[in-house]
């Protein structure tokens, strides 16, 4: 559990005592019982870690208990479907992925909701790329070594996933697009997985996050050749983008971020984006979460709003172009 200092204790504590404006008796008292916060993965996953370190923080903020709940399946669908039925009432928030709210409403013939219509943007919470590992065995040095090999292998390539849909699989597919390669997807049903299989030659290459891959890096086991965010990452500052590579437009980036259901009021998301944006800039937070590879993002709910709207638009235009069908 995060560690807050007291000068910031004061001032999580004092976003519970913040007037609410005209917004109907039942905003101007909330919140008077425990907010369910709706993690759509399994306990233990990523997303639940980073949710239970939220529920922490925004528990201590507004002076009421927030209790994490698990609501896993179909890609986070079941989860967020969930919480877009509930009542806008600010007692159920959700924590989104990338893939909520992003992939899955091209991935999905009925993901259950409407990424944008159905939920109210509350504040993004962090986000991480994913790097290209190959062994070094298979040759190329860095990243143009890497597209000549795929350029000219007679063979194609094989891409190891942590499934259908994951940003490992999109940015496989992106990069055959921005290339011009042409090259296999081979989807796990882990990345645990998809690593072994990587290490012992089974496949040819991977993107996945960093963090698990760090160890086999320093080992010499695998090599880096790339990263897919918009800019470089603190804990690789030497790996270069694609963006850098020449591959402009290629940004894949797995990012986490808070909802509610569409409609909820505005003084009860101003409060939850005010906590949520004061955790992340606690310096042990800024710690904590480089620990886990990942970046704190924040802002107001409105960009939430607009990344929303982008990401949705960006995957259904790749899923279609590489013919990936919904499911």
């Amino acid at each position: 559990m995060t560690t807050v200092s007291m000068p910031r204790r004061a001032a999580l504590a004092g976003l519970a005592t913040l007037p609410l404006a005209a917004g109907g008796a039942q905003a101007q008292a909330w919140p008077n019982r425990p907010i369910r916060l709706v993690v759509p993965f399994a306990a233990g996953t990523t997303t639940d870690i980073f949710g239970r370190a939220l529920g922490a923080a925004l528990s201590q903020a507004i002076g009421q208990t927030v209790v994490v709940e698990n609501r896993s399946g179909a890609g986070g669908n079941i989860g967020a479907a969930a919480v877009a039925k509930s009542p806008a009432d600010g007692y159920t928030i959700l924590l989104g992925t990338s893939g909520t709210h992003g992939v899955n409403a091209s991935l999905y013939r009925d993901p259950g909701f409407d990424a944008v219509r159905d939920f109210a943007p509350v504040a993004a919470f962090v986000t991480t790329p994913v790097v290209l590992a190959v062994r070094p065995e298979l040759g190329p040095a860095d990243f143009p070594a890497f597209v000549e090999l795929a350029k000219r292998r007679s063979q194609p390539l094989t891409f190891a996933s942590a499934g259908n849909g994951t940003t490992g699989h999109l940015s496989q597919a992106l990069l055959d697009q921005k290339a011009g390669t042409r090259t296999i997807h081979v989807p796990y049903r882990s990345g645990a997985q998809a690593i072994t299989d990587l290490l012992s030659g089974q496949v040819d290459a991977m993107f996945y996050h960093s963090l698990p891959l760090m160890q086999f890096v320093q080992d010499g086991k695998l090599r880096l050749l790339a990263g897919t965010g918009a800019r470089r990452t603190r804990n690789l500052p030497d790996l270069p983008t694609m963006q850098e590579l020449g591959l402009q437009g290629f940004v894949v980036e797995g990012w986490w971020a808070v909802y509610a259901p569409a409609g909820m009021p505005q003084e009860i998301i101003r409060r939850l984006n005010a906590a949520t944006n004061a955790f992340l800039q606690e310096g042990s937070t800024v710690e904590m979460l480089r620990n886990q590879g990942v970046e704190g993002l924040g802002g107001t709910p409105e960009a939430l709003g607009e990344r929303t709207v982008a990401e949705v638009a960006k995957w259904r235009e790749v899923i279609r172009a590489a013919g990936i069908e919904p499911g």
